[in-house]
């Protein structure tokens, strides 16, 4: 790209702004646009200044900028977002990620990694700050686990059990699941007793949470 990049900075606090346009600014190569206090004026201000890429924060007050976000890259041909906050819990930042942004910093970044985060989603290349790279795979890390580890612990069940199982995780009653699989109640409660037993739980809300974990519920 021949021009300087071209930045949109979102977010409700002024003096943020401010020290983000002074350091895009001084930087070569990018300019900023625009700027926006809200996510509500995140679709006007792209319309003004046809950003490459905006900065957004995510807690403003009428439109938090995972909204924002997710219907700005909804338009045709939008620019890149880069969600730049102070709140890094693993929901903001999963959400933030399929809403479509291309990158999540938290705002205590380093000047030159900022700058660098631009330029790279600008050239397609998503960017995470390694602080929630690694928070991300250790998450993945132990969801997989706990995959892996439902699926294994249903495995030890008859079928007969695992049905009752899938019964449990949907929240149906031993009458309902005994009208359900054509059995009586008093079998029903014989096969939840044995799948407490083999698998070494305490009550049906752990069967059900297991299923959950299998990918079956």
């Amino acid at each position: 790209m021949t021009r300087p990049l071209r930045v949109l900075i979102v977010d409700d606090d002024a003096l943020v702004r401010a020290g983000l346009s002074m350091m895009l600014d001084g930087t070569g190569g990018i300019t900023v646009a625009g700027e926006a206090a809200d996510g509500d004026e995140v679709p006007a201000a792209a319309d003004a200044h046809s950003p490459d890429v905006v900065l957004m924060d995510l807690r403003m007050p009428r439109v938090d900028g995972i909204t924002a976000t997710r219907r700005l890259r909804a338009r045709p041909n939008p620019p890149e977002v880069v969600v730049l906050t102070t709140f890094d819990s693993d929901e903001n930042i999963l959400h933030a990620l399929r809403a479509g942004a291309s990158g999540f910093l938290l705002k205590d970044t380093p000047p030159d990694q900022i700058v660098h985060a631009v330029r790279q989603v600008a050239a397609g290349d998503p960017i995470l700050s390694p602080r929630i790279t690694r928070r991300l795979m250790d998450r993945a890390a132990v969801e997989a686990g706990a995959y892996q580890r439902a699926r294994a612990a249903l495995a030890r069940l008859s079928p007969r059990e695992n049905e009752v199982v899938l019964a449990i995780a949907r929240g149906c009653s031993n009458a309902d699941i005994a009208a359900e699989l054509f059995m009586s109640v008093a079998t029903v409660k014989a096969h939840v007793s044995s799948v407490l037993t083999k698998l070494d739980l305490d009550n049906r809300t752990q069967i059900a949470l297991l299923a959950h974990d299998a990918g079956l519920a």
